[in-house]
């Protein structure tokens, strides 16, 4: 009965917490893509897909 009304603690929660690859893929290849541009101190973002 026990198990049935404990939920897990946030450390357990942290362990079982993997991205998947798409995510790791997808961050990856727009970090690629992001130029960023400064001009008299502005800055200006670029996605160059």
């Amino acid at each position: 009965m026990k198990n049935l009304y404990t939920k897990p603690s946030k450390e357990e929660q942290l362990k079982n917490m993997n991205p998947k690859k798409e995510t790791i893929q997808f961050l990856l290849s727009y970090s690629k893509a992001l130029c960023i541009t400064e001009y008299q101190k502005m800055k200006f973002d670029t996605v160059l897909n």
